[in-house]
């Protein structure tokens, strides 16, 4: 493990060289009466699954009257592959309603986030998510963060053997500090003086990793959880029923900053073919290169895919073949046929089936409209079934009797919740961040601006018989990329209060990245921005080729000249 140079690092790296392994003074500032911690604790605490955050809407009223910021956590959890019993939603849900803002947030790796939670009432609520056997120790912070997976509930080997290859990895990776267990659970606490940082944290030592770093599994054919966009993805191949073993792709990463070129999103790029005896060895070998190698010393630029673009893929190999002790697998050839999320109604089981059901923007609320959180937990409550969560942030109820569809579609609709062919593919294929108020690194709208563009795409694909077209469109309030809008067809990514950047020509099924095509475009111009290219696509386009496809084929030089041609 590399030794750290005190001269040469980031003051984050410090904070955990001298953190105690996670401890900090967090267990001390939890009972000094004020309403937040310290700088320091700050950023242990993201390893805890947590991050101060303060109430954006506030803060002019509250500079106004002369007091502090509305200081409060959100808090998320760890759930791999977003799988989660019926016990563990109701608690969920429950925990939301006490001690948070009455919401639940699927995020776009499958697990819970709770908002507004301040800090008085956190020991409460993270006890009563041990209660269900949950953690949030891995949520966040500079760790593998939690893995994701497909979230089908099939019950044939190969799936059941994915879910198992998944928690192995989760058992691997997951951070072994007795310090969460000390400070939420009053666990014993550890004499550990005598000890090496290897035995303490086998996979970490003192300072853990670089920046955070995420693993993705999926079955061959079926990008649902966009496995490119993570720093290693590792695709199942078949055989016959069984996983013969995967395709591992490394290097995947969402995040830049607008105002710096040498910051960028990137795609995961295949290296290697492992079985699944070698599995472990290979993550294990990869995630410690990062570890070992990664940038400490400037955050910018400490995730895996800038390590790798550094130093070159063919080093990365050399490095992989060395720590595995034999020679690489080339990587199989990977043929992706959907990216669609598993929506609707679906058998998966003799007498049982699941329903996936369309949660905008993954915020679990109730508004006027519509009652989806009380349905929800009126549906688990009656019928208890397992919840999963997908990447696309929406939410499956498996184990679910056959007889029991035309009761949950009942409760369903009279609480204003349409099922997913009732919706519009626009609607179905968007995301968005959850950005203002409560994200500080976000400069505008997400979650609360994409409602409001949708029904605008919506009439636009309509009129020009586009309503059954794929076309995803995705939206965050900054550049660091977290609903993944740099693989969308349509990507907006927040620049300052009311304007976006817009990125075009990334495809449906997420293997090409989309580019920059405008700069700072208003809100209000979204439409007529992409008016005349929508209409040269429905004129222009080859037989079945989908909207990112026909951008990318015909360069950006021809949409601008279609955009000043309609101005």
């Amino acid at each position: 493990m590399a030794e750290q140079d005190t001269k040469k690092v980031s003051k984050v790296e410090l904070i955990k060289e001298a953190g105690n392994y996670l401890r900090g003074t967090i267990a001390e500032a939890l009972h000094d009466g004020t309403p937040k911690f310290g700088e320091d604790d700050i950023q242990l605490l993201k390893f805890h699954g947590m991050y101060q955050q303060d109430d954006r809407d506030l803060r002019k009223i509250a500079r106004k009257e002369g007091r502090d910021k509305h200081y409060m956590m959100m808090i998320r959890a760890r759930i791999p592959g977003g799988v989660l019993s019926p016990e563990g939603y109701l608690q969920f849900d429950g925990l939301a309603d006490k001690y948070g803002n009455g919401t639940l947030r699927i995020t776009t790796r499958q697990t819970f986030q709770l908002h507004g939670i301040l800090k008085s009432n956190l020991k409460e609520t993270v006890k009563g998510i041990n209660d269900v056997l949950v953690t949030l120790l891995g949520g966040c912070g500079d760790q593998v963060r939690n893995i994701i997976a497909c979230p089908s509930p099939s019950e044939d080997v190969f799936h059941q053997e994915l879910r198992e290859d998944i928690l192995a990895l989760v058992n691997q990776f997951g951070a072994k500090t007795n310090a969460y267990h000390e400070i939420w659970l009053d666990g014993e606490k550890v004499d550990f003086e005598d000890k090496k940082p290897e035995e303490i944290e086998p996979i970490y030592g003192r300072v853990y990793m670089p920046r955070k770093f995420k693993i993705a599994a999926v079955a061959e054919g079926d990008n649902c959880i966009d496995v490119y966009a993570n720093d290693l993805g590792l695709v199942a191949h078949h055989d016959g029923d069984r996983i013969a073993g995967y395709t591992v792709l490394v290097g995947g990463g969402m995040g830049r900053t607008a105002s710096n070129e040498e910051t960028y999103p990137r795609l995961a790029s295949p290296v290697a073919y492992c079985t699944r005896e070698q599995l472990i060895d290979m993550a294990t070998a990869i995630v410690t290169i990062q570890r070992d190698f990664g940038n400490r010393e400037d955050r910018r630029y400490a995730r895996f895919k800038y390590l790798l673009d550094e130093r070159g893929l063919d080093w990365f190999k050399e490095e992989l073949s060395a720590r595995l002790g034999r020679e690489l697998t080339p990587p199989r050839e990977l043929i992706w046929e959907s990216a669609e999320d598993h929506l609707g109604w679906h058998h998966h089981g003799e007498g049982r089936s699941y329903i996936g059901i369309f949660v905008q923007n993954g915020r679990v609320k109730d508004t006027e409209e519509i009652k989806l959180k009380t349905v929800l937990r009126e549906i688990v409550e009656e019928f208890r079934p397992t919840i999963r969560m997908t990447p696309q942030q929406n939410i499956l109820l498996s184990d679910l009797s056959d007889d029991a569809r035309p009761l949950i579609e009942q409760k369903l609709r009279a609480a204003g919740v349409r099922l997913a062919d009732e919706l519009s593919h626009t609607l179905l294929h968007s995301m968005a961040c959850p950005a203002m108020p409560t994200c500080g690194l976000a400069t505008a709208e997400s979650e609360r601006a994409l409602p409001d563009v949708l029904p605008e795409f919506e009439k636009l694909f309509a009129e020009f018989g586009l309503a059954d077209e794929r076309i995803s469109i995705r939206m965050t309030g900054c550049p660091n990329g977290c609903a993944r809008p740099y693989i969308g067809d349509i990507g907006f990514v927040g620049r300052t209060p009311g304007k976006y950047d817009l990125f075009l020509a990334g495809n449906f099924v997420g293997t090409r990245m989309n580019s920059l095509y405008k700069e700072l475009v208003p809100i209000g111009k979204f439409i007529d921005t992409l008016r005349p290219i929508v209409i040269a696509f429905t004129k222009e386009r080859n037989p079945g080729e989908q909207f990112g496809d026909y951008c990318n084929r015909v360069g950006f030089d021809r949409l601008r000249e279609l955009e000043s041609v309609h101005a």
